[in-house]
Parts: C-alpha cells; sequence; structure tokens
C-alpha cells in the first residue's frame, strides 16, 4: 500500500477544503493511505510542509492541494510558479514523488470552483501512480 502525505493550502479554504474531501476520497478508492496531512497558510508556504513529510521514511510520496487565483496584479504568476519550482526541485532531492495539485496561475474563482475535483483526483492519482511505477 502506498503511503503518501497531502499538503494543503488554507488560503481559499472554500475551494481546498472540498478539494481535500475529493483527495481523501480518491486515496481511499485508489488503496492509499494518507499518513499525515499538512494545512499551511498559502501555497508558496508548501514547500517547507513538503520537505518535512519527504523526510519520513513512512512516507512514499505527497499530494499538493491548493487555488492560486487570479487577482489585479501578476502575484498569482509569482506564486504559482516559485512554487511549483520549488516542489519538482524537492521531488528530485528526495527521490520520491510530489504532484502539483493547485489551481492557476491566471484562475478565476469561477474557474477554480470547476476544477476542484479534477485537481484533487489528479494530485492524487498522479502522486500513488508514481510511487507505484518507480518501485
Amino acid at each position: 500500500m502506498e503511503k503518501i502525505g497531502i499538503v494543503v493550502s488554507d488560503f481559499n479554504a472554500d475551494l481546498t477544503d472540498m478539494m481535500l474531501k475529493v483527495a481523501n476520497d480518491h486515496a481511499e478508492f485508489l488503496g492509499a493511505e494518507i499518513v499525515k496531512t499538512i494545512r499551511v497558510p498559502g501555497v508558496f508556504d508548501m514547500p517547507i510542509a513538503v520537505k518535512k513529510l519527504l523526510k519520513q521514511k513512512d512516507i512514499d510520496g505527497v499530494a499538493t492541494l491548493g487555488a492560486v487565483l487570479e487577482g489585479d496584479t501578476d502575484h498569482d504568476q509569482v506564486v504559482a510558479h516559485t512554487s511549483a519550482k520549488k516542489l519538482s526541485d524537492l521531488s528530485v532531492e528526495f527521490e520520491k514523488p510530489v504532484a502539483l495539485g493547485f489551481t492557476g496561475p491566471r484562475v478565476s474563482r469561477l474557474g477554480g470552483m470547476e476544477r476542484i475535483e479534477g485537481y484533487a483526483r489528479q494530485s492524487v492519482e498522479s502522486v500513488v501512480k508514481l510511487i507505484r511505477r518507480l518501485k
């Protein structure tokens, strides 16, 4: 059984709380065990929590969940791109999969709502599939 961690952003919690429920249900459907879930303030804060989980011997990979919504500035682009790069680097460093399950950049609130189920399922499924394929 694949043992995964989940890191979920509190920012836009109306969306991410639903994503977490979908992710939990999908992990159970896939036969994976969620060992630990860490809530962080925002997507930009995910890398340190992901790193903590990747250091744990009982965690095979990490799924991330968040919603980076478009605002009046390019802040959403900075947050999404910086976080994605750092999470990718951590995956390679620890040789464990980290799945990107956050929307954005350039996503409206409506677009974020429409993507809740797909992104949550995809994040969990990606990490589980990669764990299985790397064994």
